[in-house]
């Protein structure tokens, strides 16, 4: 810490008076705080939007809200066109904090102050409650970015669904990508592979096989978790043909799979005991290939991990570094259950 007395006397500048602002701000000198800012506000000096910023969120987060719309009041008088670029770090660093009442009163003084929620802000307000508030706020909260006509983007939309599935409301999060609009191509596959989402986590196959079929209709491409949340659902229910036609039309579209799309093979081969099988069906895919997990977390949050997935996490974790294979993850994995008399297998 640099004692007060080191700058009596001294002609401090612009710099220097902001840098003392905010030392003596985070260490509670807030009188001398008070004194430095009407210094600023009474001079031609315009601090930095982070430094006004980083005050905003010392004041907020102890709760001294007539002190934050003092400082928003005076930089409006000073220079209101960095007010919106204020407000909207501002919402950010609440947001992220978690501290959803301090960003909802930023958000109110900005509609106040005659300030319009532009796109990042909105979509920020919608992400920041799906993450901190319950799902009723996450709610609300994309209810009033509708009401002010703004699009809701891609980090938005994957907070709001990980809220839905983490409350296993996968009706929900269906009603929710169709409000949205399947029709968005802006975000990729994402709507579409959070609709099958919905259905898998729930094993309604026959829903999500016809809404497969709409997808691929509708001109989108399955992608690698489209196909993984499907593989999910066939290989938990034994379903080793649809299984089979998936791994197919991955490789007739040029979709490399990943950890999980052989986790699907291998878990259902082994839970209906056809380790003797095994190597038949892997020989549609190329199991010398580097290993690699690209799925989507959403997909995981919705369906979890299946055990060979489980079990090769560890091997890759501790085991230290080294170009695995899937051919020599499944080996390792093999083995195991042979130790433990799951399985039955040549290998």
């Amino acid at each position: 810490m640099v004692p007060e007395k080191k700058f009596e006397g001294l002609l401090l500048d612009n710099s220097t008076l902001a840098s003392l602002l905010l030392y003596y701000a985070h260490n509670g000198l807030f009188s001398k705080v008070t004194e430095i800012w009407d210094d600023i506000m009474n001079s031609s000096f315009v601090p930095d939007v982070e430094v006004v910023v980083e005050l905003i969120f010392i004041y907020g987060s102890m709760r001294d809200f007539e002190m934050v719309k003092r400082i928003l009041h005076h930089m409006q008088l000073k220079d209101s066109e960095i007010l919106p670029d204020i407000f909207a770090l501002s919402i950010s660093y609440f947001g992220k904090g978690g501290q959803l009442d301090c960003m909802e009163i930023m958000i109110k003084e900005m509609v106040a102050m005659r300030y319009s929620v532009d796109s990042a802000t909105g979509n920020a307000y919608v992400t920041y409650y799906s993450a901190f508030g319950s799902l009723a706020d996450a709610e609300a909260a994309y209810g009033r970015l509708k009401r002010s006509r703004i699009l809701i983007e891609e980090e938005a939309i994957r907070a709001l669904s990980f809220a839905y599935i983490k409350e296993n409301k996968f009706y929900a999060l269906g009603h929710f990508v169709h409000d949205v609009g399947l029709g968005r191509r802006n975000v990729g596959n994402l709507l579409w592979n959070l609709l099958l989402l919905s259905y898998a986590a729930k094993f309604k196959m026959k829903s999500l096989q016809r809404e497969f079929v709409r997808m691929v209709e509708a001109g989108f491409n399955p992608d690698l978790n489209t196909f993984n949340i499907r593989l999910l659902a066939f290989s938990r229910m034994s379903l080793l043909w649809d299984l089979h036609l998936s791994l197919e039309h991955m490789k007739h579209g040029a979709v490399v799979p990943d950890l999980v799309t052989y986790g699907c093979v291998v878990d259902a081969y082994l839970d209906r005991k056809l380790g003797k099988n095994l190597e038949f069906a892997l020989n549609k895919l190329d199991w010398n290939d580097s290993v690699s997990i690209l799925t989507d977390p959403l997909v995981f949050e919705g369906m979890g991990k299946g055990d060979f997935h489980l079990n090769s996490e560890v091997v890759l974790e501790y085991a230290g570094k080294k170009d695995w294979t899937y051919k020599m993850l499944i080996a390792i994995y093999l083995k195991k259950k042979l130790r433990s008399n799951q399985i039955f297998w040549n290998y």
